[in-house]
């Protein structure tokens, strides 16, 4: 049988407000990803995932959705939507929406509907608890923007738990008729032609029914508590199979969950026995340092963890965290690093998620403080602003970069003259011209889009593996040091090689092969 997409695809998340304006007020929009389809579909990838475009009021830039079913205003409608998956269906690319299970923004109706008294039709569809004797809330939850996780609503006397902003109380798993509805969202979409979903914060979503005190963290200087509690209890798992029922339902489907847990064998039960996710995000090897023995461990790690059924993830950067160019960056190798961070995503085991940008090396941008969005640089420290990741992308070195005609809504990068998308699409030497090319490697070959993984014996400071498909091999070679080296593979002869070095001579036999300081090679075996 052959492979289901999402195992041998590529997916390219877009955050919507930053990837193209078409109408000219400096936020990105559904018809100026349109009007870029034709960029995913010449770079190879196979999917995209749009991140939040539901109404909303934008507390948490759509994290804070005040209607599952429509489109916001800001981005367009839901025709836009319609006719965005339909152009994109044309060029054999799938869409994928991100689906925020845990909470809902404060002015959905179904929030308003829950606090308008204690005897509300939907009361039950939130959590709602008394305070304490002491006017305390019900127990020690923490939010993960600062302070309790329990807001008072004086017109009731009641506290609703809220596990982000206060603008996003948790919905209540719990209740069948809360679960009932969100199956239709789900239903909603799928309808429509949407291909699958990213699930927000999916552990979340069930609580310990009890809501007790978590246990703190004995000597932290901060008080920060263990989340025993609040995330990651076993009934998830039963509500993951009724949601993977849904999905089910419907053809050639799938669900990636960010599953934010460090634990890569509780991250992996999320799949459960091929019934729960189709695919689970792995934290760890994206926080991992640049390190090759690092990398390296955290792959095994997971592939260890995983159901004989299960497929990995592998993902560098996203909107919530620094890119991977400027975390990697090195005054020396920063470009090499780049481009062996791309060889690394595009040639192990698993399904690769590409963030908006990293294909041209986009780094974080320095934001002054009175252009900080994010809400938890108001809430917690400007430096936890995540607007350096979020900046517009850099299309042509023209007004706007090609993004806009207005003003950005974040400034754009001060090397966006020099570093974007036309620039790099005419050059066969850069990195945009090495995704592309390592993604039709990757597409080309069964070994690397299919094929077993194993480690390789190789130098301090080389990420050395193989990959196999029945009699289709494949090795790649890694070297995160800032010198030369040389690694000893099998003697064969080699039928296609990839270099991230574009002006190195490519071996015609594996052997012996020598490395430059932040090279990666990929060597197809005859």
């Amino acid at each position: 049988m052959a492979e289901p997409w999402w195992r041998t695809g590529v997916v390219y998340q877009i955050y919507p407000r930053s990837f193209m304006d078409a109408n000219g007020d400096g936020v990105g929009d559904l018809r100026g990803i349109a009007q870029r389809l034709d960029h995913l579909a010449w770079l190879g990838v196979d999917a995209f995932w749009l991140s939040p475009c539901y109404p909303s009021p934008m507390a948490d830039f759509g994290y804070d959705v005040a209607d599952y079913c429509d489109v916001d205003p800001l981005f367009g409608t839901l025709a836009d939507l319609d006719a965005l998956v339909a152009a994109a269906h044309a060029r054999g690319l799938r869409v994928l929406l991100d689906w925020v299970p845990n909470h809902t923004s404060d002015r959905h109706p179904w929030f308003v509907e829950s606090r308008a008294s204690r005897g509300a039709p939907k009361r039950d569809w939130y959590v709602w608890r008394d305070p304490k004797p002491d006017g305390s809330p019900p127990n020690n939850w923490r939010s993960v923007f600062g302070g309790p996780a329990w807001e008072l609503d004086a017109a009731t006397g009641q506290l609703y738990l809220h596990s982000f902003l206060k603008e996003q109380p948790d919905l209540d798993w719990r209740n069948p008729a809360v679960e009932r509805a969100m199956h239709d969202v789900l239903r909603f979409w799928l309808d429509r032609g949407i291909d699958g979903f990213r699930i927000d914060v999916i552990q979340r979503i069930a609580k310990h029914p009890e809501l007790p005190d978590d246990p703190p963290k004995e000597g932290d200087p901060y008080g920060q508590l263990w989340l025993c509690y609040e995330e990651n209890h076993p009934d998830v798992h039963a509500m993951l199979r009724r949601i993977r029922m849904v999905l089910d339902a419907y053809d050639d489907r799938v669900t990636v969950g960010e599953v934010y847990l460090l634990n890569q064998a509780e991250v992996a039960r999320y799949l459960g026995g091929g019934d729960e996710l189709h695919l689970a995000f792995n934290f760890r090897f994206l926080q991992a340092p640049w390190s090759a023995e690092r990398f390296a461990d955290e792959v095994e790690r997971m592939e260890r963890a995983l159901p004989p059924e299960g497929w990995p993830t592998l993902v560098l950067s996203n909107h919530d965290v620094p890119r991977h160019a400027t975390r990697y960056d090195d005054p020396v190798h920063g470009e090499a690093r780049a481009r062996l961070a791309a060889a690394m995503l595009l040639t192990l085991r698993g399904t690769p998620f590409l963030y908006q940008g990293e294909e041209i090396g986009m780094r974080n941008v320095a934001i002054p403080p009175e252009r900080l969005q994010d809400p938890l640089a108001r809430t917690l420290h400007p430096n936890l602003a995540r607007d350096g990741e979020r900046t517009p992308m850099p299309w042509d070195g023209g007004p706007g970069a090609g993004f806009t005609t207005g003003e950005p809504w974040l400034p754009l990068g001060p090397d966006a003259d020099r570093r974007h998308v036309a620039a790099q699409r005419g050059d066969p030497r850069s990195l945009l011209s090495l995704y592309r090319a390592l993604l039709a490697l990757r597409r080309a070959e069964p070994a690397l889009h299919a094929g077993d993984y194993e480690r390789l014996h190789a130098p301090k400071g080389v990420f050395a593996f193989e990959r196999r498909s029945g009699d289709a091999r494949a090795f790649v070679a890694l070297n995160f040091a800032g010198e030369p080296c040389e690694v000893a593979f099998e003697d064969a002869p080699v039928r296609r090689a990839l270099s991230t070095d574009p002006d190195r001579a490519l071996p015609s036999r594996s052997g012996r092969v020598a490395l430059g300081a932040a090279e990666g090679l990929v060597l197809v075996l005859a």
